[in-house]
């Protein structure tokens, strides 16, 4: 039987190291095929199982004579969206990861090792380079099919993403919770739409995200000249009818943002929806502070009663400052005195740290005599929303950093809007595709709760020597992988997951 293994294209040099007792230490570079990413074939797993990239390849249009062909469009997108999940963050490193015959293999080219290819110079390239890529992510522009042979449609991108996410859903969900967030993706370049922010210190895109849990639901990238919550009343309009449509009009549905989306409008719609409720975070203000003064007083008293009693005594009109930290829930009822339509409850958090005032406060229009509610300790009272419930929003953030850290959505450095939004949305797929390695694949292990990053590190980045012969490719990982249970586990719970 034939077999093929890598041939270096010159004599290589040799590299001599530090003895080790009486052996000599050489490395060279003809080792033939060897990849760092021989845990990327449970992505071709999980890529198989909710046929991600077929699905995304559908929102394009591809005006390229397929006779011409030689990159599949579905290839093209599985290559870009395996090589973010590996780590690979810039279009560059594709001039090198085209000649991998593992990442060929993973993105489902039958080529493996380029010998088919039509041009000389492309034999042993199987993957397309950073030019090809490159055009597929300017097709996000408007189309010109001169020049722009693939052609995105942007809205059947969010419509795909925001689908894959409510069939990531538990089936038997009866509260879903959205989390909105938005936050800054510094430009560094003269994109088109950069804008200084003031708050932020910095020219950047404000990219708005709405999670379920770790499951992304939208991703849109916005120019930074804006409100924090514009747009989301319009995003939320539409998760909302997509929820509804799969899970029916019993299930209940909670909002929950900080206090950038403490806005009217989008409050005033959500009261007007049944089932369906919101946790806002609620800037202070003066107003706000005085009604909260006298928990801030029970607090103080709560630290030190003599020094309050004592200034009591003396008749001090302002209240003295005690050390020690402690809080106090106040329930509040407050209006705006122009932009709210009505009075709205607030929850205040009267905290002194460390001898300074920490003042917290939400809206919300959850009442805890809901019928859902009655079981629930998080909605009992006002003490427990805040702390069990609001506070819980911060996991998004958590979610957002990896996408812009391990997944690298903040790499939007092409000149135009659109196809930086497609990378935006390009990584968020990622994070889907390695969300559902997570979910489906590493349940009850120790890597269930672990960040894509460290999925990355612990489970993708294992060694591997690839043989490719007529009748198979024989990929052999590592010996000494640590993980090689999990990896075990994983693959059977993959292999076993029916085609989506």
């Amino acid at each position: 039987m034939h077999t093929t293994q890598a041939r270096p294209e010159c004599i290589q040099q040799s590299f001599e190291f530090q003895d080790l007792g009486a052996r000599k230490v050489v490395a060279d570079f003809s080792g033939g095929h060897v990849s760092s990413n021989g845990g990327a074939l449970l992505l071709r797993e999980a890529d198989r199982a909710a046929r991600l990239c077929e699905r995304l390849a559908g929102c394009f249009t591809d005006w390229r004579q397929q006779r011409f062909v030689e990159h599949d469009l579905a290839v093209l997108l599985r290559q870009r969206i395996t090589a973010l999940a590996l780590g690979y963050e810039d279009l560059n490193d594709h001039e090198r990861l085209r000649t991998d015959p593992l990442l060929a293999a993973v993105c489902g080219r039958a080529d493996v090792l380029g010998q088919e290819r039509a041009c000389a110079r492309d034999k042993g390239r199987p993957l397309a380079g950073k030019s090809t890529l490159n055009r597929l992510e300017l097709g996000a522009e408007a189309i010109d099919v001169r020049y722009k042979k693939i052609e995105a449609h942007p809205e059947k991108i969010q419509a795909l993403l925001l689908e894959r996410g409510v069939a990531a859903l538990p089936r038997k969900s009866d509260i879903v919770v959205l989390d909105f967030d938005a936050t800054d993706d510094p430009l560094h370049g003269g994109q088109e739409g950069r804008f200084f922010h003031g708050y932020y210190g910095d020219y950047c895109y404000l990219p708005l995200y709405c999670f379920c849990g770790d499951i992304p639901l939208w991703a849109q990238l916005r120019t930074a000249d804006r409100d924090a919550s514009e747009g989301t009343l319009e995003a939320l309009q539409t998760i909302t009818a997509a929820i509804r449509a799969r899970f029916g009009k019993e299930v209940v549905i909670l909002v929950r943002a900080d206090s950038g989306f403490c806005r009217d409008a989008l409050m005033t719609w959500i009261e007007s929806q049944p089932n369906m409720h919101y946790c806002f975070g609620l800037a202070r203000n003066e107003r706000l502070a005085a009604l909260l003064e006298p928990s801030f007083v029970q607090t103080a008293t709560h630290l030190d009663e003599d020094l309050m009693l004592a200034a009591a005594s003396v008749g001090a009109t302002a209240r003295p400052q005690v050390e020690g930290t402690a809080r106090t829930f106040a329930e509040l009822r407050y209006r705006t005195l122009k932009s709210w339509n009505c009075e709205r409850r607030v929850v205040g958090k009267a905290e002194i740290t460390n001898g300074k005032d920490n003042p917290r406060y939400i809206v919300t229009s959850l009442t805890g005599k809901e019928p859902w509610a009655a079981q629930q300790a998080m909605f009992r009272d006002g003490k427990s929303l805040y702390e069990k419930f609001y506070c819980a929003r911060g996991d998004m953030e958590n979610r957002i950093k990896e996408q812009q850290l391990d997944l690298f959505a903040g790499r939007t450095s092409t000149a135009f809007i659109a196809s930086n939004q497609l990378r935006l949305w390009l990584s968020t797929f990622a994070y889907l595709l390695l969300r559902g390695l997570r979910a489906h694949a590493l349940k009850g292990t120790r890597l269930a709760a672990a960040t894509v990053g460290t999925i990355r590190l612990h489970l993708l980045k294992i060694g591997a020597q690839v043989t490719v012969s007529v009748r198979r490719i024989y990929v052999r990982l590592s010996s000494a992988f640590p993980l090689a249970g999990i990896f075990a586990t994983a693959h059977q719970r993959l292999r076993a997951l029916p085609a989506g």
